[in-house]
């Protein structure tokens, strides 16, 4: 599959400061590539080095097969972006904002009215900017970077101070534009719950170094499911299962049986229903990317340079 976005060892320095660390990622066609990692982790210095907004220290990278910035002016016209917050004019409405990138360009009125309709603003069109919500804005943003068509889309922390409902909006946004537009999209975050919702591959980036990347299912698949039960004597009910060969384990006052086979599950039950425990409460606990992210990058930094080697070459092997 063509890629759209390719960094090879990927490095920004301030000063002594490693900001992004020999970062390889690859963004292929069509995808939406969740960028993960907690504030700070090198996210949106990335993205500023692929916009030509900041320099490499050193590295290659190319977007839509050409080599940036050597040939930048060849491939940002088909690139469209929101860095940061959202560039606007206050005093002009939505429309107009819209109209005078249009004129750089060289775009239509109907292609105007086209993503306004997109990011849900073409009731408030006539509005201006400056009036309007951070939800709003960040859609008149969302607005622009489509304006051009473009065959890729970066979105710097999109969701940034939306409520649950501009949040969903926005998420049902970035879905639908692989499918019915054709565009890539890179969004990157610290909203894992949302990047689970919409991305189909992610990167996990933390001290400047990439610890995993590849499609959403492997990420996922890095931790299993569990079976927790909640009992009355969770301490004497786990020593009963362990008597019975049964692996279990007790932590905090919850007891886990580390298979998730039901077979399993229910030769517990019937063990400890057997040595009169009162049973509350049997349920699976499947962990969230939330979980796996958390487990990834509570690594000391040390440990995680060491592990992000072996976790992209298992990537690249599979």
């Amino acid at each position: 599959m063509h890629t759209v976005i390719e960094t090879r060892g990927l490095t920004r320095n301030f000063g002594k400061q490693i900001a992004v660390d020999s970062l390889d990622m690859q963004v292929r066609k069509g995808e939406i590539y969740g960028f993960l990692g907690l504030n700070g982790a090198g996210k949106t210095t990335t993205i500023r080095m692929l916009m030509g907004l900041s320099r490499a220290t050193s590295g290659q990278m190319s977007l839509l097969g050409h080599d940036v910035p050597r040939d930048r002016t060849k491939v940002m016209g088909r690139v469209g972006a929101l860095v940061e917050s959202p560039s606007y004019y206050a005093h002009l409405t939505a429309r107009e904002n819209l109209r005078v990138l249009a004129v750089l360009l060289g775009v239509t009125e109907a292609r105007i009215t086209e993503v306004l309709r997109l990011v849900g603003l073409s009731d408030v069109a006539g509005k201006k900017a400056g009036q309007f919500s951070l939800g709003m804005k960040q859609r008149l943003g969302i607005a622009a970077a489509l304006l051009g068509e473009p065959d890729l889309l970066v979105l710097d922390e999109p969701t940034n101070g939306l409520d649950p409902a501009g949040i969903q909006e926005i998420r049902n946004l970035i879905v639908q534009l692989p499918r019915e537009h054709g565009v890539t999209v890179l969004v990157s975050s610290h909203l894992l719950a949302e990047v689970d919702q919409m991305a189909s591959h992610v990167g996990v980036i933390h001290h400047g170094r990439m610890l995993f990347q590849g499609p959403i299912e492997d990420l996922r698949a890095r931790s299993s499911a569990s079976v927790v039960i909640d009992c009355a004597r969770p301490a004497d009910a786990c020593l009963d299962l362990l008597a019975a060969d049964i692996s279990a384990k007790h932590e905090a006052g919850v007891l886990t049986l580390s298979s998730f086979e039901p077979a399993v599950a229910a030769e517990a039950i019937r063990v400890l229903v057997g040595h009169d425990h009162s049973i509350f409460r049997v349920e699976e606990h499947r962990p969230t990317l939330e979980d796996i992210f958390l487990e990834l990058t509570s690594e000391k930094p040390e440990r995680a340079r060491a592990a992000a080697p072996r976790i992209l070459r298992g990537v690249d092997a599979a």
